[in-house]
């Protein structure tokens, strides 16, 4: 009986033993050494911008690294035979767009204006490095302002102490998410601000009218939200096996094709001037006809808030908007929110969103140096 027991025991031993060598021969095998997709990015050194190079400053190509290891690509402006340090400041947005785009117009007219300005391509997108590209972080893109701010105080030209940021569009969220936990920001400005955690969690919180009667909705629900989710992360399965370099489908239409009566007005902005000879840039994720961002780009923004502690935010503030933009509602809640005791909300008369993108006419840019001027100091 007792050799009946030990064989029975034994028998089982070795099936155990077998299925977990059998289980265990299904695992990967042992990792030994971790390789990183190299990126080596040819800068572009003709003028290649949307709009015309000034003979007021000079122009230099550079590039700094963010505390993740990124190396970011930017445009250095300066005013004509400057002497002394002068004040700084750091340009980026729309969200999607380059630095040959608004940014670049915005921080070469202010340069024009006295400022040594850098505009410059967020991490992951256009002459930036990033793996891969196309995608976006509300937390690496807040940091890339604070190492554009980092620059800037390592130039010999430049006031360390006098040093302000310049958020376009998605950017302003960032930016002023930025001059909240940045306290070397002595100075922030917003133009036709987005939050783009806000956008990409609630959906547009008004209505999508063709017209341009742009009346609040609620914001989507959390089942909505929940189902959004799903999608997207369903979709990893797929974009894991390619490296996450999958991209969603093009976010501008096609304005010769696509734009119909029902198009809401506002989409269609976007459009005229992302996608043709206005706005266009061959490396814009809002440019391109075919793609644009990477798809799981949305998550972390549904899922981490910017701007959570606003009311602490002590940095003096200008937030600039459109009068008939469609989002307007951002920058008159971004204003409310912030506890700055120096603030300012300027509504542009008739502008709409893109109109701050290009237009001089209509971008503020007196009330930009002013307010630039008396803080900066």
């Amino acid at each position: 009986m007792l050799k009946k027991v030990i064989q029975t025991t034994s028998i089982a031993a070795l099936f155990v033993a077998t299925l977990a060598t059998t289980a265990f021969a299904a695992l990967p095998e042992n990792a030994t050494s971790i390789s990183v997709p190299g990126q080596t990015i040819q800068l572009e050194q003709k003028w290649d911008k949307i709009f015309p190079q000034s003979d007021k400053v000079d122009h230099r190509k550079v590039t700094f690294k963010n505390r993740y290891g990124f190396t970011l690509a930017g445009d250095l402006y300066a005013p004509k035979n400057a002497q002394g340090k002068l004040a700084a400041i750091a340009v980026s947005g729309p969200f999607g767009a380059v630095k040959e785009q608004s940014s670049g117009l915005y921080a070469q007219t202010l340069a024009e204006r006295g400022f040594v300005t850098l505009a410059f391509d967020p991490s992951f997108t256009g002459e930036s490095s990033g793996y891969p590209h196309n995608t976006a972080s509300p937390d690496i893109n807040t940091e890339d302002f604070s190492a554009a701010v980092d620059y800037l105080g390592s130039l010999d030209m430049v006031n360390r102490d006098e040093i302000g940021i310049l958020g376009i569009c998605g950017w302003g969220g960032f930016a002023l998410n930025d001059a909240i936990q940045d306290t070397r920001v002595k100075a922030v400005a917003t133009s036709t601000m987005y939050n783009m955690t806000r956008v990409m969690a609630n959906g547009y919180e008004i209505k999508m009218d063709p017209k341009g009667q742009y009346d609040r909705v609620a914001p989507q629900s959390a089942d909505a939200r929940y189902k959004m989710k799903e999608q997207l992360n369903n979709a990893r399965w797929e974009s894991s096996k390619q490296d996450y370099v999958a991209l969603a489908p093009a976010n501008n239409l096609d304005p010769e094709k696509d734009i119909t009566p029902e198009t809401p007005k506002f989409i269609a902005e976007y459009a005229d001037f992302y996608r043709t000879k206005r706005g266009y840039h061959p490396r814009s994720v809002n440019s391109n006809p075919n793609s644009s961002w990477a798809n799981t780009t949305p998550l972390s923004f549904i899922n981490m808030p910017i701007m959570e502690y606003a009311r602490e935010m002590r940095t003096p503030a200008l937030i600039v908007a459109g009068e008939k933009a469609h989002s307007r509602y951002f920058s008159e809640d971004a204003y409310k929110a912030i506890g700055s005791k120096d603030k300012e909300l300027y509504i542009v008369p008739g502008a709409n969103h893109t109109n701050l993108y290009d237009n001089v006419q209509k971008i503020p840019f007196d009330k930009f140096e002013q307010f630039f001027k008396e803080h900066l100091k």
